[in-house]
């Protein structure tokens, strides 16, 4: 943990819709107060709300804090690369029982949106390199 940075080290549970979006604020802002949270949320609850949920985050072992002054400043905890596959992991867990093919499937067979060729060729590539490094 960065000095100056607070945190709780639990294990992270699963987010709740309003919790993913106050984290989703703080990881595009790379850093955010309370206030700054609630400039970038659509249909936002009060002031303490947020403030409680960026608690439970720090809780969760989401977000990091210091203190600036009398205002609080908050940070993820991990990386947003490192954050996205966590995220992807509990949703492939949750939704897809454990299975990748199963999520891999879901896209590719979904009606709702149409895979471009080139799409369909990176996706293939990324595979590619895959079984080459089980290899």
């Amino acid at each position: 943990m960065e000095a100056g940075y607070l945190g709780c080290m639990t294990e992270p549970r699963t987010l709740s819709r309003r919790e993913r979006q106050i984290l989703e604020a703080v990881v595009q802002r790379r850093q955010a107060t309370v206030s700054e949270v609630l400039e970038s949320l659509e249909d936002p609850p009060s002031y303490s709300a947020v403030r409680t949920t960026m608690g439970i985050l720090v809780d969760k072992g989401h977000l990091q804090f210091k203190r600036d002054g009398r205002r609080y400043v908050y940070r993820p905890a991990e990386s947003p690369s490192r954050l996205k596959r966590k995220a992807l992991r509990d949703v492939v867990q949750h939704f897809f029982d454990g299975s990748a093919e199963q999520l891999v499937n879901t896209l590719l067979d979904s009606g709702s949106r149409k895979l471009e060729n080139g799409e369909l060729d990176r996706i293939a590539e990324i595979v590619e390199r895959a079984r080459k490094r089980k290899s």
